[in-house]
């Protein structure tokens, strides 16, 4: 007895509704390694309140109850009436009825699935629910690269606006000592119109900036589940700590790309029309069913619930379809179709997955190598800069000479962080081109 309840509840905890996938399988430890608690806050925030999130567990739990639904109809159903019956019959000699009685009966319907045509529809839930979850996975994927991606490029642009600030305070020196020669008679005045132009540019850049930056700063707020006015709260690093301490593969197994949630999604949906195939294969064959009725009554003489008192009957037979007008050959044909545009969509899914999986490998091969060039690009000009900087203490430079050295400075300076962000960017598409296996 106690082992029968302890398989009892084992049972029903089994069949308790799961709405969050698994974290374990979302390969979380690859964003620690970028040793930034601000990301790891966005990407767990984001895991608790992102609403897309919250929508794909809900659709998982509809696959879930169809399955369990699907089930419960390859077992027998009971069913009971209480009905009151009021009749007038003839008196036979002695025998009398009761002309008001009281009915009971109980009613087991089952439907003998002898060529499992029933086990199959319910494997077909299945395959269906297996397939919303890997779907529910890929959602949380794009979800965890989205928030990484957009988190990389406000840092970037956050280092982009603190030099961009740096090199206006320049630009507005050099327009004012330009002002100050055409007082002079020095220049003319188209010289400081050009300046003016540099200067009313340089600010532009700088609005632009912050106005990209706050657009990715709203869309944080959002993926995160939060609302977009508090994007002055949200907290985040530096740009220049911000870097990946594992390795990245230079390859990528084979297993890796065909376990990718969608890969493995339309293989599920494959599986599943296949046994849709079968199904529809076996509607032409009868159906066998057995119908049991048992009903307790007050008419006749004896207890209520009495032998005496009651009918007992008993129905097995087959049943089969003569003419549905040609509905049966249709859905066979329906699902082949069906079948044949999901084993193509597979077949275009994995080309699409290997793709996806090389190019990124190939992107980030080529990035790396932009961002090694540019940041010695950088280091070039750092030494001009610091050479300049020595020039214009002994006064070999004059002072517009060196702001614009500095200027230029910071543009690659600025150059040098948007190759390290477009690196940095790559590394969660693959996560995601991987099906966050990296």
């Amino acid at each position: 007895m106690l082992k029968k309840l302890v398989i009892f509840f084992m049972i029903i905890f089994s069949c308790q509704s799961v709405l969050a996938l698994d974290r374990a399988e979302l390969n979380l430890e690859f964003f620690q390694k970028f040793n930034d608690d601000c990301l790891m806050y966005y990407i767990n925030t984001a895991l608790e309140n992102n609403h897309n999130l919250k929508i794909a567990g809900y659709r998982v739990e509809q696959y879930r109850q169809q399955a369990k639904y699907l089930l419960g109809q390859e077992l027998p159903h009971l069913g009971v009436n209480a009905n009151y019956l009021g009749i007038h019959v003839p008196q036979l000699d002695n025998f009398e009825l009761e002309q008001n009685a009281f009915v009971l009966p109980f009613m087991v319907n089952y439907e003998a699935d002898f060529l499992l045509k029933n086990r199959d529809k319910t494997r077909s839930a299945k395959k269906a629910y297996e397939a919303a979850k890997f779907e529910e996975k890929s959602v949380y994927i794009s979800l965890l690269s989205d928030i990484a991606s957009v988190y990389t490029n406000i840092l970037q642009y956050d280092y982009l606006i603190k030099k961009q600030e740096y090199a206006l305070e320049s630009f507005e020196e050099i327009y004012k000592s330009e002002a100050r020669k055409l007082e002079r008679g020095v220049i003319n005045n188209e010289v400081l119109k050009m300046e003016e132009q540099r200067l009313n540019s340089a600010k532009n850049s700088l609005l632009e900036l912050r106005k990209e930056r706050d657009t990715l700063l709203m869309q944080l707020a959002v993926l995160c589940g939060m609302s977009s006015e508090c994007i002055s709260e949200l907290k985040r690093g530096e740009l220049e700590r911000f870097e990946y301490s594992g390795e990245i593969p230079s390859s990528v197994d084979s297993d890796i790309i065909f376990s990718r949630p969608d890969v493995m999604k339309a293989e599920k949906n494959l599986e599943k029309a296949k046994i849709d195939v079968r199904v529809a294969r076996k509607e032409f064959l009868p159906r066998f069913n057995i119908t049991g009725l048992w009903i307790f009554n007050t008419i006749a003489p004896g207890t209520f619930f009495s032998w005496d008192a009651s009918i007992a009957a008993i129905l097995a037979g087959a049943s089969q379809d003569i003419f549905k007008g040609g509905m049966k050959v249709a859905n066979l044909k329906l699902q082949k179709a069906k079948y044949e545009e999901l084993f193509e969509d597979y077949r275009q899914i994995s080309l699409e997955a290997v793709k996806e999986v090389n190019t990124a490998l190939c992107i980030i091969k080529q990035d790396t190598e932009i961002d090694r060039n540019t940041k010695e690009i950088e280091k070039a000009e750092a030494l001009i800069f610091y050479d300049n900087l020595k020039k214009h203490s002994r006064g070999t430079i004059s002072a517009p000479d060196f702001l614009r050295e500095n200027t230029r400075f910071v543009d690659k300076e600025q150059k040098s962080a948007q190759a390290k962000t477009r690196r940095l960017v790559d590394y969660f598409t693959l996560y995601k081109a991987s099906g966050g296996r990296i």
